[in-house]
Order: C-alpha cells, then structure tokens, then sequence
C-alpha cells in the first residue's frame, strides 16, 4: 500500500513530529509532503524518507517567516498531487489537513487541533498583534475559516488527539470525530529512584506556554525551579527571575532527550500551566514517576488525575500556582503520590497503543470507504446508502 504523511510544516521537533515519527513506523515506506522543511535543524530525523515540500520552500528564509505565510498556504496544500497513493493520511493543526484527495484514496486526518487563530484564540491573537498584523488578520481570516470548514468536510475520517479537540472539531466543523491520544514513548520515560528537591517547567518558551507563572510562583515561594527550553520569552523569564534574588531558578536551554529524561526522573514534579490540546510533556513526566501540578484545562484533565497522579490549579494566575504548589507539598508529605500508579497511569498512552488504535482505525476507515459503492453486473457502481 504506497502512503502520503501530510504534515503542517518540519521546522522543529514537538508532539505533532513525534506523531509523524510514529506513523512512519507503521507505514516505514511512506512518503511526506509538507509545507517547509528545516534539513538543517531536523537533520537524522527522518532517514530514507521523501520528503516533498511546497512551492513555499523557495521564498527565503521560508523556515523562519513559515507563519506569516498563512495566506497562501490553503493553495499551497491543494497544489500537492496525492492522486498516485492508496492511502493519505493528514497530522494537522493548520491547513494540512486540506489536501485534495481522488475521490478513490481514502483520507484520514489526524487533528492536534483545529486552527486555534482561526477560531476560539482569534481574539486573543489579534490583542496582541501590531496594528499592520490585525489590518490583515481582519481581511484574510474570514476566508480561512471558511476555507478551514469547507475542506474539513473532504476527510473521510478524522480523529482528534484528545476529547477536548474532538468537541473543538464538532464546534467548528460539525463533525464527529474518534479520539486516539498521541504516542508516547513510555519506555524512554522511565522511573528511577528520585532524589531532586527542584521543580521542572519544561517546554518551548513562548507566551502560550505561561512558564512565567511557574517562574513567578517558585521565586515567590523559594523553590528551586529548573526551566528547560528554548524560545522567544527566555529574556522576559530571565529578567524574571531576577525578581527572586532567594529562589534557585536555572534555565538549561534546550537539553538532549536523556538530559530531559535525568531532570524529570529526579524532579519533585512538573509544573505545567499552558492550556494545550493534549499536551504530551505532562505524560512523560508520568512515565517517570513524577507527579504534575498542571493547569485544569485542556488535554490535561485527560491525562492527570488530581490527587493520584498530581494536582490542578483552576486559574492562570501566580497565586493559583503557589496554592497548587503548596497543596502538592501536603499531600506529597502525606504520601499521596505513588511512583507504581503513576507510571501505570501514563502507560494508557504507550506508543503501542497508539500503533493499534491507529491501524484499527485505518481497517474500520477502508471497510466503509469500500461499502460506500458496490459495482453491479455492468461494471456501472451502485451507491449504498
């Protein structure tokens, strides 16, 4: 069976990726079509792979200003042409989901979210736009929903990574969608004897991420807090923490998997105050015995259990998270938290399940996808309904 993998961009490596690493191995002999490629950045990641980028490769620096492309990228998916496959599967947060499909090939989209500066963030992106960026976003976003909705309706199936995207996608779409959590590598994230008096925010360092709270809440309490990662707020959250002279708070840069996987396993838990779709960091975390302080929205409700395996705080505020820190510590204290229920907890979203769930899906997929017509003795196809 040949396979296209159609992804939003390849620029850095994230959850979306590590969804499209895992796919690969189900169908190894696929190939990918993607908006831009970062040969340079994503070098190793994808060997023996074809990769097919956009027309939008060309422009310059196209890895660096992909985002400001978003005008031209519904053409620029539809340019792509799939109809030599048997099987197209869409990894999509933006427009990739987009691709024209033959009427023959069936086409599966894995949604990490519907278009959030489209939809339900579209506000709070143009609050914190310039002046030129609104003027714009004012003129084209009209159309992109429209766009967004009327090529969400050419998939033939669509699955969301978490209950909480799936009712994004029956807000925005009016579809219905199965939900299959992403896969995560559960047997690198593994438990260890802790020994660390620190706490970890890890994640990109971008405004969404809200790891100034994390930073904010430990200099207000005087923990030891290592942040790990990379991204455009390092200066504001150095700056930050410079507010804290009695709080240790270190800032390691982007670190190795194994690196990543030390800090977690000798952590006291992860804090993670981003609302995000899924969100995959907080089940690593998991895998390694450690418990999260996490903010209760999202896909987090669906893969911390308060209590158990952590504790939520219900605002995105400083104090909200000093009481979720110090509600951690009295139930930690009391032994709440046991390293064996937490690891079997994050073990429900092991890459072997996705694998499984996934196939399953593809079979059920082509089975209706081959009912929907039947050929009758003059070789003329007879629809079923």
């Amino acid at each position: 069976m040949k396979v296209a993998i159609v992804h939003d961009w390849l620029v850095n490596w994230g959850g979306a990726e590590n969804v499209v690493a895992a796919l690969l191995k189900l169908y190894p002999d696929a190939d990918i079509y993607t908006l831009v490629y970062n040969r340079k950045k994503l070098a190793g990641r994808f060997p023996g792979t074809r990769i097919y980028t956009s027309s939008l490769q060309k422009i310059p620096f196209a890895v660096r200003l992909y985002t400001k492309l978003l005008r031209f990228m519904p053409n620029a998916f539809e340019s792509f042409d799939l109809s030599g496959y048997d099987l197209v599967i869409s990894s999509s947060s933006s427009c990739a989901k987009g691709v024209i499909v033959p009427p023959s090939v069936p086409h599966i989209a894995y949604i990490h979210t519907p278009m959030r500066y489209a939809w339900d963030l579209f506000f709070d992106y143009r609050r914190h736009s310039s002046w030129v960026t609104r003027f714009f976003m004012d003129r084209w976003i009209p159309a992109l929903r429209q766009w967004d909705y009327i090529s969400s309706q050419r998939i033939d199936a669509v699955i969301a990574n978490s209950r909480y995207v799936a009712r994004r996608i029956k807000k925005f779409w009016s579809r219905d969608a199965a939900v299959i959590y992403p896969p995560v590598n559960v047997s690198f994230f593994s438990a260890a004897p802790s020994a660390g008096d620190y706490y970890v925010a890890f994640s990109r360092l971008v405004p969404y991420k809200r790891i100034d709270l994390a930073v904010a809440a430990c200099g207000e309490l005087k923990k030891k807090l290592v942040v790990i990662g990379s991204g455009s707020e390092i200066k504001k959250l150095r700056a930050l923490s410079t507010a804290y002279p009695d709080a240790d708070i270190q800032f390691t840069g982007s670190v190795s998997d194994e690196a990543v996987r030390s800090y977690l396993q000798n952590c006291r838990a992860l804090i993670f105050c981003a609302e995000e779709d899924f969100g995959i960091v907080p089940v690593e975390a998991q895998a390694c015995g450690r418990p999260v302080i996490a903010f209760g929205r999202g896909g987090a409700c669906e893969t911390v259990i308060d209590g158990v395996t952590g504790v939520f705080f219900d605002r995105q505020e400083t104090a909200a998270v000093v009481d979720a820190i110090e509600r951690f510590e009295t139930l930690d204290a009391r032994g709440a938290f046991k390293t064996e229920d937490i690891v079997r907890h994050a073990a429900r979203f092991s890459e072997e399940r996705f694998f499984k769930e996934f196939a399953a899906a593809v079979t059920q997929m082509h089975r209706a996808f081959s009912a929907q017509t039947v050929p009758d003795t003059d070789g003329a196809p007879l629809v079923t309904t």
